[in-house]
């Protein structure tokens, strides 16, 4: 019984570094087997503010994990709805005050976008329905007449859409 104790703890050991140093491997090689460059479009649609800030911070990274991983990102961001009130340059002073470090945090992503290449538009239909002026858009960012349509464009390209909710 002793010998089946010791058998059992070493396999089970054996399994456990196995796993550790698998955890070190991590990567998303399976999904990108042979894959050189991605096409995507993202929809981003919220109506909170730090929300917007987090997953403009999640997509940085995904483009990142894409080069990494030997992988040509080409993405382009699509902002519709209520989210085009968090990209503007000209907040309320209230509003501003209450959410300083998640707008910095916004215009902070654009920049770095832009140095990347992703394209980033900005659907007119939603600036309107929110009063945002367009001329408080970053320059960094295109200006386009219906967010869907755009969406509806990049997707007959072959851009993959992913929608984030």
């Amino acid at each position: 019984m002793n010998i089946l104790k010791k058998v059992l703890a070493t396999a089970i050991l054996a399994l456990g570094l196995t796993t550790i140093s698998n955890a070190s491997e991590i990567n998303d090689s399976v999904a990108l087997n042979g894959i050189k460059e991605t096409k995507s479009v993202f929809l981003i649609d919220f109506t909170n503010v730090k929300k917007t800030a987090f997953y403009m911070r999640i997509i940085e990274g995904t483009h990142k994990g894409l080069l990494s991983q030997g992988v040509k990102p080409n993405m382009v961001l699509v902002f519709i709805g209520k989210t085009v009130k968090y990209l503007s340059t000209k907040q309320d002073e209230a509003f501003e005050m209450e959410n300083e470090d998640d707008l910095n945090s916004i215009q902070t992503s654009i920049k770095n976008f832009k140095k990347v290449g992703v394209r980033m538009e900005v659907c007119t239909v939603a600036t309107k329905v929110f009063n945002i002026e367009n001329n408080t858009i970053p320059k960094e960012m295109d200006l386009v007449a219906d967010g869907f349509i755009s969406l509806i464009g990049w997707q007959t390209q072959g851009h993959k859409l992913v929608p984030i909710f």
